[in-house]
């Protein structure tokens, strides 16, 4: 078997433009487990990335025990990637998994019976009501729970409470996917498909590591590359990632921009299409609006002027834009390199903008896909968990509100829509303030994964406001909580989710949670049916008891509008591969793509929203929205490029950036108790690029101190393929564990001994508080630090060398080292990145180790 650690995207399937990606069924099991002696496999689909994997669960004595991949499956025909394959099951056994409700006395959080759980939530939340009104509770969940909750969630907070205090931690992650969307097209909605890898002679990644977030879909990419006529791969990303490897070997082109200049690139791009008469001038007079606005605003930005805002070539602008403009069929990707940039949604409508000259959209081989980050991010969207509202409606159309109004039976006013949804961000503000005294977290971890960190926990820590968190373990959110609810995970409970194209999977339960642990929607359930929620009759609000019984009123909830699910049910997904929506009388079986007739959801009526100055953030409103009279046409929307709100200075000299690596999901809640996948990637580190920690005295391994205006962190350095100037740290890793073995100590002594021990490994320590004024999305990528040596290091950072934090340092002999070399490790079996020579690092020293040696 392939040791998908080492050999992250496995074996390769070549095969030619045109073709259907061949099948292989990636499976793994439990050490001393055998095929033969699972007891039975159960559909579902993979948690742990946003790609949506078709999978199924193996299960043995009651316990999942391994996955496999489905190969019928259209997402992944059969592979799984190494979160999916090793990361799937170890947790749900895990020993420190809660199984019981706990309940704060005094400092410490003490078990309880869920009856006095609930009592007490129910009790502070009826007593706010009555003294505050609904404006006195907010929501914040998750990118990760199912359809079905999702919904049930949005109908509490909306129907049954009235608050506009809700939303997710799609916020940090997915927020301007949907804002873009939505900008050009009128909803939200992927207009592209995965089955345009097959058919597009061209892939654009923008800001998207694809081969550490999205493994699978990476493999995919790399079966068309490696085939007979190849697409070009563009990249743009400030590290020298695989996608750029990829990318010089196909002929592309690496665009690495400053962090903070995404926009004054794209706008770069955008004008070369003009300049070159690249734009199908018929399709776009027929089917966009603003086309003479948006040629004003890019027309400034030439080559040479992109070149100098973005430190970058020139010459590798107008290449990437030949290559743009010449293709007959390009595929786009944007992941968190936009959206957690400077001006995120501008930067993300200028790639649907590019589309849309070119008419690259709706037909095989030319789409966009505004990834997600988490593998529900899109349920959370489309359902009104988040902050929208259910359907992809509009807050500003009455006509809208008013339907969701006669579904649940409920006054139109009772719903919120006299103002825009509150963001996490200024929710976050509000129980700072005491404005919001009752906070329930769901399966989210925002003391890690919010920026400012250390502002937050304070904010959680405070007395100001009462707070629940449901969640599978006691993260380092749920210990600041007041109450604390066992939650079943995947595998546990049975719903729906949608990836990225919008292919709707459904999860069986396999296995029964432990202890007293409960479903998510079965605690808002409990929650709703102790408040007593009532319709304007006086009947209970909530009627469904099942998750197939809420998954039938969310269909109802979807009809006429463009996340149409009326065509699917819970018997039609039992089947080999999921659907992608709209599913209807229409299309009975799916839609692939979206668009193809050129006809968008942009009509002022039906639109999801009237728009936002891409700058300022201001709101269009529907007098204005109706007199451009959009009639079906997709809006072309331009902004010029303004420099980010934190530059380097004298005192923070470097650009601070963070992102994910292949081995670890999110805050490791579930990947960090996979034995795999915490040895391949341990614990916290930072990349310099070399000629930056040459000047700074810093070699592989060393202890520094990472610092911004806001905070510092102290972890060992990777000498890695940043790009001058810049400094990458993973945002995974919480608070030091000393008992852990990922912990610091990297030579014997007690963790309290090892420089590093008990500070701070949390990346967004040092993160904005700053936001993207249309999306609302967190800036993470554009802060300004300065790094400091603190400690010689005894071995080589806890990174690993398969991916982008590989180091970018050439072997030397022992007795040539000098004070900025560190010495060359072992001979590795891990693959590394493709430059030679390359520096590999020992496998024992957290890069990617053998699963035979585990």
């Amino acid at each position: 078997m392939v040791d998908r650690i080492t050999e992250i995207w496995g074996d390769r399937t070549p095969h030619p433009r045109g073709t259907t990606w061949p099948a292989r069924v990636d499976q793994y099991l439990d050490h001393d487990v055998q095929e033969a002696e699972v007891d039975r496999w159960v559909q579902s689909a993979c948690l742990l990335c946003s790609n949506g994997c078709g999978c199924d669960i193996a299960v043995k004595d009651g316990q999942m025990v391994g996955v496999r991949g489905r190969p019928g499956d259209s997402v992944n025909h059969g592979r799984l990637g190494p979160k999916g394959l090793y990361g799937s099951t170890p947790w749900s056994s895990s020993p420190d998994r809660l199984t019981r409700p706990l309940i704060r006395e005094g400092a410490h959080l003490a078990e309880t019976d869920w009856q006095t759980a609930m009592g007490r939530i129910v009790e502070v939340s009826k007593r706010l009501l009555a003294a505050k009104g609904p404006l006195s509770h907010g929501f914040y969940t998750s990118g990760q729970l199912f359809l079905e909750e999702y919904y049930t969630l949005a109908v509490i907070g909306k129907a049954g409470l009235g608050t506009p205090h809700m939303d997710g931690n799609t916020r940090l992650c997915t927020a301007t996917a949907a804002a873009a969307l939505k900008e050009s097209f009128g909803a939200d909605g992927q207009p592209g498909s995965y089955t345009d890898i097959e058919s597009c002679d061209a892939i654009f990644l923008f800001g998207h590591n694809m081969p550490e977030t999205q493994t699978v879909l990476w493999a995919r990419i790399l079966d068309r590359t490696r085939g007979q006529d190849p697409p070009r791969i563009v990249c743009v990303d400030p590290r020298r990632t695989m996608v750029a490897l990829e990318a010089e070997r196909t002929g592309g082109v690496h665009l690495a921009p400053r962090v903070g200049t995404n926009l004054a690139l794209m706008n770069g791009l955008t004008r070369e299409l003009f300049a070159h008469g690249w734009v199908e001038e018929d399709w776009v007079v027929r089917h966009t609006l603003g086309v003479d606005d948006l040629r004003r605003v890019v027309t400034p930005y030439t080559p040479d002027r992109v070149a100098e805002i973005c430190g970058i070539e020139a010459e590798d602008v107008r290449r990437a834009a030949r290559i743009f403009g010449e293709s007959q069929s390009v595929l786009s990707t944007v992941l968190q390199g936009f959206y957690q940039s400077h001006q995120a949604t501008a930067a993300a409508v200028a790639v649907h903008n590019l589309h849309l000259l070119r008419a690259q959209i709706g037909r095989p081989g030319s789409g966009v896909l505004q990834m997600n980050g988490q593998p529900t991010a899109q349920n959370n969207r489309e359902c009104g968990a988040d902050g929208d509202l259910p359907g992809f409606r509009n807050w500003d159309n009455p006509a809208h509100v008013q339907q969701l109004a006669h579904l649940w039976n409920v006054d139109p006013m009772t719903i919120p829509h006299w103002a825009p949804p509150t963001h996490a961000m200024q929710i976050m503000r509000y129980v700072e303030t005491g404005s919001i005294g009752f906070l329930w977290i769901s399966a989210t971890n925002p003391a890690v994964s919010m920026p400012e960190s250390a502002r937050l926990r304070k904010i959680l820590r405070g007395e100001q406001c009462f707070t629940v968190v449901q969640d599978l373990f006691l993260t380092e959110t749920a210990e600041l909580a007041d109450v604390v609810l066992p939650a079943a995970g995947w595998g546990e409970k049975t719903g729906c989710f949608t990836n990225v194209n919008r292919t709707v999977h459904l999860s069986e339960r396999a296995v029964q949670p432990p202890g007293e642990a409960r479903s998510d929607l079965d605690i808002f359930l409990a929650y709703a049916d102790a408040m007593g929620f009532t319709d304007k009759d006086g009947y209970p609000l909530i009627t469904w008891r099942s998750p197939e019984e809420v998954f039938d009123s969310w269909r109802e909830a979807t009809r006429g509008r463009p996340v149409d699910y009326t065509g699917l049910s819970y018997d039609k997904l039992r089947g080999p591969s999921g659907i992608p929506w709209p599913v209807n009388n229409e299309h009975p079986d799916g839609t692939d793509r979206l668009y193809a007739d050129g006809v968008f959801p942009t009509a002022t009526n039906y639109c999801e929203t009237y728009g936002h100055d891409l700058l300022t953030g201001g709101a269009v409103t529907e007098t204005e929205h109706r007199a451009m009279n959009p009639a079906g046409r997709a809006f072309l929307r331009g902004t010029d490029w303004t420099p980010p709100h934190e530059e380097p200075s004298p005192e923070y000299p470097l650009r601070y950036t963070t992102g994910r690596t292949a081995y670890q999901f999110h805050t490791r809640t579930k990947t960090g108790r996979s034995r795999p996948l915490q040895r391949a990637a341990p614990d916290a580190w930072v990349e310099l690029n070399p000629t930056d920690a040459a000047a700074l005295g810093i070699v592989e391994g060393d202890w520094v101190r990472v610092e911004s205006p806001r905070g510092s962190i102290e972890v060992r350095a990777r000498i890695g393929s940043v790009m001058k100037g810049a400094v990458f740290a993973p945002f995974h890793y919480g608070h030091w564990d000393p008992d852990s073995a990922d912990g610091p100590d990297d030579s014997g002594r007690p963790a309290s001994a090892t420089p590093g021990a008990g500070r701070s490994r949390l990346a967004n320590e040092l993160t904005m508080t700053v936001w993207d004024p249309v999306s609302k999305q967190p800036y993470f990528k554009t802060a300004a630090c300065r790094v400091t040596k603190i400690h010689n290091g005894q071995s080589p950072a806890p990174a690993p060398t398969t991916t982008a934090s590989g180091t970018a340092l050439r072997p030397v002999h022992p007795e040539s080292r000098t004070a900025h070399q560190p010495p060359p490790g072992p001979a590795s079996t891990s693959h590394v990145l493709e430059r030679t020579p390359t520096y590999v690092l020992d496998p024992t020293q957290g890069s990617a180790a053998r699963i035979g040696d585990i």
